[in-house]
């Protein structure tokens, strides 16, 4: 069990203690949970008083397990919190099972009392769930985007390391966490002690909500031809409305025949079987991440037709898209 019993203001400012809420859900990711802790312990330490203090809560206040099988004691149940208090859900496998009507019920009412309230890996999940993110910016993990876009159309989803909208947290799961209490702590106690935490947790590159979570084409591909780059992109920006190749070519000035020999030297395939592949990964992740039918999955994937999805999806999974969804369920995980 992580304690941090409430201790009184600073006798010196006068300053309360800040106190966050850990919200433990079911199989949370351990990473983006440590990765907000630890900077308020180090944030403690350097100050060499109480600015922080945390408290882990959970459905049933006892225990709950994360995904790597490690078992955490919980200080409280759902109870009512302190209208100063920051509530930050932290989420992870099965987000959507973890979710329950509890859950949601409790942080609908922390929202109605004014509370502030966070998401951190896929715990967007949960408050979005909650209708708290509604007209809101947030953010979640880039794995889960495609899913979360489905099924929440009203949130402003962005792919933003971390996004902060008014009394809304959210993260996008592992090593964000330390950006946004790095962010919270500058805010509160100068941008100089934040780099001072920094320093202590060896991180050398603060990142902001202006920094995008997945690496940029070129280096995620290993390949750094900008044409390239620029097909692809907008083939991730095109799934459901695929682009031909002739289009594709004429957009960045070349021939598809050049397309063609570009795809097959720098990535071993055919700018179709990159496109085709891609699309067969939007279409996987909706499958496990949501409710839509396998039709609505193959529409939105840019398939005419269910019977040629299922085709494309068996010669490259080794599986059909119902059976998929019948083995692995809905799964929103890091």
């Amino acid at each position: 069990m992580l304690e941090s019993k409430r201790r009184p203001a600073d006798q010196k400012t006068g300053a309360p203690t800040k106190r966050f809420i850990f919200v433990l859900l079911h199989n949370f990711t351990m990473l983006s949970f440590a990765c907000a802790v630890e900077p308020l312990r180090i944030a403690n330490r350097l100050a060499g008083k109480p600015l922080y203090e945390w408290r882990l809560a959970g459905e049933g206040g006892a225990t709950v397990t994360c995904s790597n099988g490690a078992a955490f004691q919980l200080d409280m149940g759902l109870e009512e919190l302190d209208r100063d208090d920051t509530v930050l859900v932290c989420g992870g496998i099965d987000v959507q099972e973890a979710t329950t009507r509890q859950i949601v019920a409790w942080l609908r009412r922390e929202a109605r009392r004014g509370l502030t309230l966070g998401g951190l890996c896929t715990a967007s999940y949960a408050l979005a769930k909650a209708g708290l993110l509604d007209g809101k910016r947030a953010t979640i993990h880039w794995e889960n985007q495609d899913g979360f876009l489905e099924e929440f159309e009203d949130v402003k989803l962005t792919k933003s390391v971390f996004v902060i909208d008014g009394n809304r947290l959210s993260t996008a799961g592992g090593t964000a966490s330390i950006d946004l209490m790095l962010k919270l702590i500058a805010d509160e106690h100068g941008e100089d002690f934040a780099n001072t935490v920094a320093d202590q947790l060896i991180y050398s590159a603060i990142r902001t909500d202006q920094d995008t979570q997945r690496l940029s084409i070129p280096t995620r591909i290993g390949v750094r031809h900008p044409k390239l780059s620029q097909v692809i992109q907008m083939m991730e920006t095109a799934i459901e409305e695929p682009i031909s190749p002739s289009d594709l070519a004429e957009d960045v000035g070349m021939s598809t025949r050049q397309l063609e020999r570009l795809f097959r030297r720098y990535l071993n395939r055919s700018p179709k079987r990159y496109y085709m592949e891609l699309r067969l990964q939007k279409a996987r992740n909706l499958l496990m991440q949501t409710d839509m039918s396998v039709i609505n999955v193959a529409l939105a994937c840019g398939f005419a037709s269910p019977s040629h999805f299922s085709k494309c999806y068996r010669a490259h999974y080794n599986t059909t898209p119902y059976r998929e969804r019948g083995t692995q369920g809905k799964r929103l995980s890091i």
